[in-house]
């Protein structure tokens, strides 16, 4: 599974974040090889701030994000979550779902191409942050 290359837009990554996900990585099950490259791909090109440091209106993990899929139109609201964490969480995505990985590090109003199962390319935008736990002083979550 690779993701489009074409214009991708810059991402932001807290280093607190990036130390678990790639913890993440290195424990994934080789079932989930693609969608690990894909997220690695995507940590390998974001900029890293300390957590303190982090914009208000970037998905980072445990945010709960709303994005349109620009190919249906259709909205949705969900919690970018770790894997460990997927069950325990309503409407929760997983970072390494594509739609997740895809998310990671977006800014609001930032759109980005992703290929999905199957080959095909959606185009994701994030449309606004309900919650970010940086913003809501949540450092060490």
């Amino acid at each position: 599974m690779s993701t489009v290359n074409a214009q991708r837009p810059s991402i932001t990554v807290s280093s607190l974040d990036l130390d678990r996900l790639y913890s993440v990585i290195e424990n994934a099950p080789r079932t989930a090889l693609p969608y690990v490259e894909a997220l690695e791909t995507e940590l390998a090109r974001a900029s890293v701030v300390e957590p303190e440091q982090m914009p208000a209106d970037v998905a980072t993990m445990n945010s709960v994000v709303r994005y349109r899929d620009l190919s249906t139109q259709q909205e949705h609201r969900v919690t970018l979550v770790y894997p460990q964490h997927l069950a325990a969480t309503e409407n929760g995505i997983s970072v390494l779902a594509p739609v997740g990985s895809a998310l990671l590090g977006l800014r609001v109003g930032q759109s980005i191409h992703w290929q999905v199962p199957g080959g095909h390319l959606i185009e994701l935008e994030l449309l606004g942050l309900d919650y970010q736990p940086e913003a809501a002083g949540e450092f060490h979550r």
